[in-house]
């Protein structure tokens, strides 16, 4: 199984159990920006404790969860991982938080077709804004290229508002200096 049939059979069972759901991470910055490999797919879902639990078997067999569950820093929610069976690839499942900004961006949430599934994409302008929060070099990058293939297509005043709530306005000033023709 490659990481897009991994991450299409992922939305397939989320999508047949009616779980809401953003594919958020390198895959939804790929969607926005400049493609790059990536070695997991990041899945945002609104669930209750108990769907969370019952994750392993909404995804099937060809997903083996790894057993420590642990906390996403930035927006103290619950994060489980899944190894994707022969592969080095991997689903990182994030339970939706309470944090203003990630319930805001799944409001937004944007439809689109990934293969043969419906998935659903936070904006460019969320995917900038995540992105700036985890900070990582790949992340600043995936910014750039929002930015750049975006050009003149995103809502800065929205970007800005976030950025300065979470003290990356700062950071995204830097990036954008970078990109030509903002």
């Amino acid at each position: 199984m490659n990481p897009d049939e991994a991450t299409i059979g992922v939305s397939e069972a989320l999508n047949e159990r009616r779980i809401p759901f953003i594919l958020a991470g390198g895959y939804s910055s790929n969607f926005y920006g400049i493609p790059r490999t990536t070695h997991d797919a990041d899945f945002v879902v609104r669930v209750s404790a108990a769907e969370f639990q019952d994750l392993p078997t909404a995804l099937g067999r060809d997903f083996e969860r790894i057993e420590q569950l642990s906390f996403e820093t930035n927006t103290g929610t619950l994060r489980q991982e899944f190894q994707v069976r022969g592969t080095r690839f991997k689903v990182e499942v994030f339970k939706l938080s309470g944090d203003p900004h990630d319930q805001a961006s799944f409001g937004w949430r944007v439809e689109a077709d990934f293969g043969r599934t419906k998935i659903f994409l936070p904006t460019a302008e969320d995917v900038v804004i995540w992105k700036l929060r985890w900070g990582r070099p790949e992340d600043k990058e995936d910014v750039r290229n929002v930015l750049t293939v975006q050009r003149g297509k995103v809502e800065w005043p929205y970007i800005e508002q976030w950025c300065m709530q979470h003290g990356t306005f700062g950071l995204l000033n830097q990036i954008r200096e970078t990109v030509p023709e903002i």
